[in-house]
């Protein structure tokens, strides 16, 4: 089982932070937030990643020449669903994708790997207390997630808050069957929409992962969740860059640095 993570957009929201390296350079607790990505996998058993990348993917292959590489050329027309496909040729073991723009522990991933379940999300249940400092990205914006137990029954941004068991916080296990799944259902929606409007008003190309998942489970297929208290934090604005750099917990040796974005 492989895992996979999703970089190839930009980041414009970070302003200066990306102009002229990739988003998951943005410096948190004194590293790259890539290379604690890299280090959660790690811990987790998951062994030579793939980076699908796009904006300073040259980069990003000269400093991390240990990773395998899938170009999303088309990055700057498409979205983290169609992006995710273009490593498609790595999928077929079983997989642990993940957003690149995010931090989290090893724990959360052990959990997904350790469940029964084929296709299994990371949830952070402790998502409100986080969203109370963000105000330049609303809890409108999150990828919530309804659930009955340990399984989803709904994912979607329009989940009023309070009605949410969580957030999806961009980290999901799928096994060689549900990975099958998934491309079949992609292939068959490309067919069917490419370049025409698909969920929530959007071109098929710019369609985000959870709408995937929200078919899927419109097709009465199972889609379980582990659970975070926290642990978790996404690095979308500026204002999510310093308050990273301000209470993500730094591991053991590394020196916290206090970082913050021009205005």
């Amino acid at each position: 089982m492989r895992p996979i993570i999703i970089g190839a957009g930009r980041g414009s929201r970070l302003n200066a932070l990306t102009s002229n390296q990739p988003k998951c350079y943005a410096p948190v607790g004194g590293r790259r937030i890539l290379d604690w990505l890299l280090n959660a996998l790690d811990e987790a058993g998951l062994r030579h990643p793939v980076y699908i990348g796009g904006y300073q993917i040259d980069r990003l292959r000269a400093d991390y020449p240990q990773l395998a590489f899938c170009h999303n050329t088309d990055w700057p027309n498409n979205n983290i669903l169609a992006s995710l496909f273009y490593a498609s040729n790595h999928m077929g073991e079983g997989f642990v994708c993940s957003y690149a723009d995010i931090l989290y522990r090893s724990g959360v991933v052990r959990r997904a790997l350790e469940h029964k379940g084929e296709m299994v999300l990371c949830v952070d249940i402790d998502w409100r207390s986080r969203y109370a400092a963000r105000t330049c990205h609303l809890e409108d914006d999150a990828e919530k997630v309804i659930a009955e137990g340990d399984r989803i029954v709904r994912i979607d941004r329009g989940i009023p808050p309070e009605d949410a068991s969580g957030e999806f916080i961009g980290v999901a296990k799928f096994s060689a069957a549900a990975a099958s799944q998934l491309q079949e259902h992609y292939s068959r929606l490309r067919q069917e929409f490419g370049g025409r409007v698909w969920k929530d008003r959007t071109v098929f190309e710019k369609a985000y992962l959870i709408h995937l998942f929200q078919y899927m489970l419109e097709q009465n297929l199972d889609i379980h969740m582990v659970t975070t208290a926290g642990e978790y934090m996404e690095i979308d604005t500026e204002e999510d860059f310093e308050l990273a750099n301000a209470h993500w917990p730094p591991e053991s040796g590394v020196t916290e640095r206090r970082t913050s974005c021009p205005r």
